[in-house]
């Protein structure tokens, strides 16, 4: 079972690690678009909208990287106090029952809009902006299957580390 679970926490790792470059990529592209407009007086939506892009990116498609290294914010007041055992067991049920559920709502509840943003190619409605609005939108599809795979890898987890306990 560990190695489902290393094989599931890959994917999490690897897609986070090559998102952590978008945020370089989020400084280089403001640097030059206030240098383009306060040096040269010359503005670009385009540059504009990708920033916006690759932040959107960087937060839906990171978050499941940061499920793996337990980043997310959480009010800990019992939490930190608790055994391992406890803490597993608290982990696979806000998994099963706040995640997954969350996770599916949005994967349904979005199908439809992403599904109608690439039937019709969306554009931004600024002119001069990004052709691509339907591949920022798909960002809500992608976001939700990458939590699910991390949350069943944290799932899994967490029984290893209930089932262990009991035997000990």
């Amino acid at each position: 079972m560990q190695n489902i679970i290393n094989k599931l926490e890959q994917t999490s790792e690897l897609s986070g690690r090559y998102l952590a470059w978008l945020t370089l990529f989020i400084v280089v592209v403001t640097f030059i678009v206030v240098v383009l407009r306060y040096v040269f007086d010359i503005g670009s939506i385009a540059m504009q909208e990708s920033i916006s892009y690759m932040h959107a990116f960087v937060f839906m498609l990171g978050a499941a990287y940061t499920l793996k290294h337990d980043s997310h914010v959480r009010v800990d007041i019992f939490y930190r106090k608790m055994n391992p055992k406890n803490k597993a067991l608290v982990d696979l049920l806000g998994t099963l029952l706040l995640l997954f559920p969350v996770c599916l709502f949005i994967l349904f509840s979005s199908w439809d809009y992403v599904l109608t943003s690439w039937s019709q190619f969306e554009e931004s409605g600024e002119a001069g902006g990004l052709a691509y609005v339907y591949i920022l939108k798909t960002a809500l599809l992608i976001m939700p299957v990458l939590l699910m795979i991390q949350g069943t890898a944290l799932s899994l987890k967490s029984l290893l580390l209930i089932k262990s306990s009991k035997e000990a």
